[in-house]
C-alpha cells in the first residue's frame, strides 16, 4: 500500500521511525516533509501536501504527525476529499477506518511512546471500511456537504 506521511518538528523523529518501519513492512512510503528538523517550522504545508497526495492517489492512505496531532488533523481536513481522524488509542484508530472510512490518521508524537504510535498506525492501516449502509450513508453526507450540497 502507498502511504503518504508528513510531520512538523514535533513529529519529525516519529516520522523517521515510521518511514523505516512501514517500508520494512512492504509499504510504499512517500515522505512529504518536513525534510529536516526545524523547531520553527509550520505543520499546515506538509499536512496539505500529504492530504492532496492521498486524494490524488486512490487506494493510498496518509499519516500526519505533530505534538498533539490536533493541528495536523485540522490542516489535513482542509483538503477536499480528506477524512482525517485523530487516533489516541487502538479503538479510535480502527473505528476511524471501519466506520468513517478515514483516509488519513493524525498522531500526537508527544502523547505516545514510539511503540504505541507505531501500533496506532498499524491498526489504522490494517482496518478496512465496513461498507455498512449506515456508515456509507454518513460518509456520503460528509462528501455531499463538502461538495456544497446539503441534505
Amino acid at each position: 500500500m502507498r502511504i503518504h506521511i508528513a510531520a512538523d518538528h514535533a513529529g519529525f523523529e516519529l516520522k523517521s521511525v515510521l518511514v523505516t518501519h512501514l517500508a520494512a513492512a512492504g509499504h510504499d512510503v512517500v515522505d512529504h516533509g518536513a525534510a529536516s528538523y526545524d523547531a520553527l517550522d509550520d505543520y499546515p504545508p506538509v499536512c496539505f501536501a500529504a492530504g492532496e497526495a492521498v486524494v490524488g492517489d486512490p487506494g493510498s492512505l496518509g499519516v500526519v504527525i505533530g505534538g498533539s496531532g490536533n493541528g495536523e488533523q485540522i490542516a489535513a481536513n482542509k483538503v477536499r476529499g480528506v477524512r482525517a481522524a485523530l487516533a489516541w488509542n487502538l479503538d479510535t484508530a480502527r473505528l476511524a477506518r471501519a466506520h468513517n472510512d478515514a483516509n488519513v490518521v493524525a498522531i500526537g508524537a508527544r502523547q505516545h511512546t514510539t511503540d504505541e504510535a507505531v501500533a496506532l498506525v498499524e491498526a489504522f492501516l490494517a482496518e478496512p471500511f465496513t461498507g455498512d449502509p449506515r456508515h456509507r450513508r454518513r460518509v456520503d453526507l460528509l462528501t455531499a456537504y463538502e461538495a456544497g450540497r446539503r441534505g
